[in-house]
C-alpha cells in the first residue's frame, strides 16, 4: 500500500472521505462522441481544469451515454490494472464466473472490493474519475457507489445480455453515472452497445440473471419483463462504442446496454466500471435481492445513502 493509499484508507475508516479529494438491434452506428481516437496515454491530470466539455455533458444527458477519449492517465491505468490482477487472484464472496463448462474462455466479474483492494480505493476516490463523475452529474460532491470488475478472456462466447443497471441496485435517482474504464483495446466487435435515449424511456424492466438470462421474478409493480430484440429497436438507436485504454464510456444507470463475447478476439477485455451517485439519489427497497446485495444497515427508503460504504468526495473547484 502506498503512502497516498494509506491516507485514503485512514480517511475511510474515520469517515472523513468527504475530504478526499445477444441480440443487437439492426439499426446501429459507431460512437463518435468526444472526438476521434487518439493513441493511448492521456496527459497528466490537471486538478485545476475541467475534464469534460460542455458538449460531452450535453451528449451524456441527452443520449444517456458518452465516450470520453484519452482522459485517464497511464499511471491511473497501471494502478487499476494492478487492482484487477489482485482481484483475480483473490476474488470476493460476491464474484461470479458466467461461463459454462463447454463455452470456452472465461467471463469473470466481482464488485465492492475497494475497501480491501487499495488500488480501487485510490482511483475511485481521488484523481480524474470522481471529477469526471461530478462534472457529468452536475455535482461537486459525488458519492462513490461501487466498482465492478468485468474480465472476458480471449475466446469467451458468453455475451453480456441487454439490460439496464438501475433495477439491480437498491438506489433511485437520476443523478448517477457508470464510468466504464477499459484496460485493453476494445474494438467494435467486442465493444459496449448502448441504446440512445433509453435512460429517459419511462419503462422499467425486471432484472435478468446473467448466467441464464432468466428474470429475477415473474412480475413486480412498476416493472415489466425485459422486451424482445424487436421491441428494443423501438426504444432508440443502438450505438457501438469501441474504446482504447485511456478512454471512458460513461453511461446512466437506466441506459440499456450490452456487449458481445470475445469469441474470435485475441485479447483479454478487462474493464472496471466505477459507479457514482449524486445529490438526488435515495435508498430504495426492491422486490428482489439487489446486486450488489447491500443490506440497509440503518438506511430506510428515501434516505440518502450516506454511510461509510458510500463515501462522499469533494471535488476541488
Amino acid at each position: 500500500m502506498t503512502a497516498g493509499t494509506s491516507g485514503i484508507a485512514s480517511a475511510i475508516a474515520s469517515q472523513t472521505v468527504a475530504k478526499v479529494v445477444s441480440a443487437i438491434a439492426p439499426m446501429r452506428r459507431y460512437c463518435h462522441h468526444g472526438g476521434h481516437f487518439r493513441s493511448p496515454g492521456a496527459a497528466p491530470y490537471d486538478r485545476s481544469m475541467p475534464v469534460v466539455s460542455h458538449a460531452d455533458v450535453d451528449s451524456f444527458r441527452r443520449d444517456g451515454f458518452v465516450v470520453l477519449r484519452n482522459v485517464v492517465p497511464p499511471e491511473t491505468l497501471r494502478t487499476i490494472e494492478s487492482g484487477v490482477e489482485a482481484n483475480l487472484e483473490s476474488p470476493s464472496e460476491w464474484s461470479n464466473d458466467y461461463t459454462t463448462g463447454d463455452s470456452g474462455g472465461r467471463f469473470f466479474d466481482d464488485y465492492v472490493s475497494w475497501q480491501r483492494i487499495p488500488q480501487f480505493a485510490e482511483t475511485a476516490l481521488d484523481g480524474v474519475l470522481p471529477r469526471i463523475a461530478g462534472e457529468l452529474m452536475g455535482t461537486s460532491s459525488p458519492r462513490f457507489f461501487h466498482e465492478h470488475v468485468l474480465v472476458k478472456e480471449p475466446g469467451t462466447a458468453t455475451p453480456t445480455p441487454w439490460h439496464h443497471d438501475d433495477p439491480y441496485y437498491g438506489v433511485e435517482g437520476m443523478q448517477n453515472v457508470s464510468l466504464w474504464v477499459p484496460l485493453d483495446p476494445v474494438p467494435a466487435t467486442v465493444a459496449l452497445r448502448c441504446i440512445t435515449g433509453s435512460h429517459a424511456v419511462p419503462r422499467r424492466f425486471i432484472p435478468n440473471r446473467f448466467v441464464d438470462d432468466s428474470p429475477y421474478v415473474a412480475e413486480a409493480a412498476g416493472f415489466e419483463l425485459f422486451p424482445s430484440a424487436g421491441e428494443l429497436e423501438s426504444l432508440g438507436e443502438t450505438v457501438v462504442c469501441p474504446a482504447e485504454p485511456g478512454d471512458v464510456v460513461a453511461f446512466h444507470f437506466r441506459t440499456l446496454h450490452s456487449a458481445p463475447g470475445t469469441d474470435g478476439h485475441p485479447l483479454r477485455r478487462r474493464v472496471v466500471s466505477y459507479r457514482y451517485i449524486g445529490d438526488d439519489v435515495r435508498w430504495v427497497t426492491r422486490p428482489w435481492k439487489t446486486s450488489p446485495p447491500f443490506e440497509p444497515e440503518g438506511l430506510n427508503d428515501g434516505d440518502m445513502p450516506d454511510d461509510a460504504r458510500f463515501p462522499r468526495i469533494e471535488i476541488p473547484a
